[in-house]
């Protein structure tokens, strides 16, 4: 790729745009914090710039680019919005600085509720695939049993995990055991409807052919039917683990005392509208970053299929 194609995009315009808006007189009767505003534009092109002299594909490279011009979109209508105009209410709608700022000095509250969640969710995500996973596999190779339990599946999958939490609170010891119930919950499900799928799905041709080869049905079922079903496996898993961050926050909403969740209704009771957001910026980070490595996982066992 050339020198303009790598240096000279509309993502460097916006950059400059974002610190010229910095500039502008603040019209709210507090500190905006417009400081913090410019140190995360600017941690952003160092990494605008790092992305565009290692990155050998132009696709990959207009993505990100891409990406970080509606982030520095977002925080320019944001700034005007907020600190230099105040058409919307400060009350309500505090400005990206001081988002940023709040984020700074809460930092390690942040990040020990973030931990805390993260935890929950793999544990109870680990738990609903290693137990789905088997279950579809074996159910949907023999199709009869496979048949009737997609309908069960059906019928357990469309009951939103979070009712069952008051019988978890009666019956679990822990609001952390009730969570990480209603994380397997959420996995299980989908994981377990993708699996069967992706097994009644699989070519009849495959399945003859290795029958030719005198396969043995544990070495079929694992060998053969497994890796032929696991485009639908990644299908339910990618399910599973978008519910399981939606239905963990919002537990954590109803009754824990730690957690992401807990964090942004703790403040929001409060009126503390400011962490509110930074709690909520802060979720769909981590759900990003965790989808983001998922994918390369996914991509990595289905390298077969490009």
């Amino acid at each position: 790729m050339t020198f303009k194609n790598r240096f000279l995009r509309f993502v460097n315009l916006f950059f400059i745009i974002l610190l010229l808006v910095q500039l502008l007189p603040d019209k709210v009767s507090y500190d905006p914090k417009s400081l913090y505003t410019a140190a995360v534009a600017l941690v952003l092109e160092v990494f605008v710039i790092l992305i565009s002299i290692f990155t050998k594909e132009k696709k990959t490279l207009n993505l990100f680019l891409d990406v970080i011009s509606f982030i520095y979109a977002f925080l320019i209508l944001w700034t005007i919005a907020t600190a230099k105009f105040n058409w919307l209410r400060e009350y309500l709608f505090p400005a990206p600085g001081k988002i940023f700022a709040c984020l700074v000095n809460d930092r390690v509250k942040i990040l020990e509720n973030v931990l805390s969640s993260v935890l929950i969710v793999l544990e109870g995500y680990a738990l609903g695939i290693v137990i789905a996973i088997p279950a579809g596999l074996f159910l949907g190779w023999e199709v009869r049993a496979g048949n009737a339990a997609t309908y069960i599946s059906k019928f357990f999958g469309s009951i939103p995990p979070i009712v069952y939490i008051p019988y978890g609170i009666a019956l679990l010891p822990s609001f952390r055991s009730v969570s990480i119930m209603v994380i397997f919950l959420a996995a299980f499900w989908p994981v377990f409807a993708g699996t069967m799928s992706g097994v009644l799905n699989v070519e009849k041709k495959i399945i003859d052919s290795a029958r030719v080869l005198n396969v043995k049905k544990h070495t079929m079922l694992f060998s053969v039917i497994f890796p032929a079903a696991l485009p639908e496996i990644f299908i339910g898993c990618n399910q599973g683990l978008s519910v399981s961050f939606i239905l963990l926050t919002s537990a954590e909403m109803i009754g824990a005392s730690k957690g992401i969740g807990y964090y942004v209704k703790q403040y929001s009771d409060f009126g503390d509208y400011t962490r509110t957001i930074a709690g909520l910026l802060v979720i769909g980070v981590v759900v990003i970053v965790i989808s983001f490595f998922f994918n390369k996982l996914q991509r990595y066992f289905l390298r077969w299929k490009r």
